[in-house]
């Protein structure tokens, strides 16, 4: 399964977000949850679970909670992660000078045949091999 934009952990936050402060972004990030065909992977859906349900975070969400819109999102493009993404985003992150974390979702956003990764923790504009990062929120 491919889709057009690929969604970042940051995005699903802010998507379950009821603070006051977070509203503009909450609304944003539901809109490209419900209007764009997007695509994810398994290590975003991990890293919503763990940042939704941090005791850190302001706006926690309960584990059982949590799971439930990993499952409901599931029905979307989900990229695994393979072996030949790990080379690839090694490839990436050695070239870019990147995370390996955030290498490794440029990787997955490839695998997925998406030519947009919606995130705010990339530079804006950046062209990462077809993979091109647009901040949502700007």
């Amino acid at each position: 399964m491919n889709a057009d934009v690929f969604i970042d952990t940051n995005v699903f936050l802010y998507a379950i977000s009821h603070l006051a402060e977070e509203q503009e972004k909450a609304t944003r990030a539901r809109a490209l949850l419900l209007n764009e065909s997007w695509g994810w992977s398994v290590q975003v859906a991990g890293e919503f679970f763990v940042a939704a349900t941090s005791a850190k975070r302001q706006f926690q969400l309960p584990p059982s909670q949590a799971a439930e819109f990993i499952k409901t999102w599931l029905n979307f493009p989900t990229a695994a992660i393979s072996s030949s993404t790990l080379l690839r985003a090694l490839e990436i992150q050695q070239r870019f000078r990147l995370s390996y974390w955030d290498a490794a979702i440029i990787a997955a956003a490839s695998e997925l045949e998406c030519h947009t990764l919606y995130t705010e923790d990339l530079s804006d504009g950046q062209n990462y091999d077809g993979v091109i990062v647009i901040n949502p929120f700007r």
